[in-house]
């Protein structure tokens, strides 16, 4: 896969994705993403995202101020 800020070569890794809701932080270990090798730009595939929102919709009915979850015990 391609970089689309910089055009280098993004390979397959781990992040952590931090969402501030203002009243909330949710943080979730351990997405799967693809990490460019130049600007350390996160790509996340479509599923992935679409999976991440549902993970910080699921954190908002909660309403801690910190939520951390892992990704893979959740996926």
């Amino acid at each position: 896969m391609l970089c689309m800020e910089c055009g280098a070569t993004a390979e397959k890794g781990y992040t952590t994705d931090v969402t501030d809701l203002g009243d909330c932080l949710v943080i979730v270990r351990n997405v799967p993403c693809y990490k460019c090798v130049e600007c350390n730009e996160i790509i996340y595939t479509g599923d992935v995202a679409q999976h991440l929102e549902k993970i910080v919709e699921m954190a908002k009915r909660f309403m801690q101020e910190i939520s951390i979850i892992d990704y893979s015990k959740v996926a």
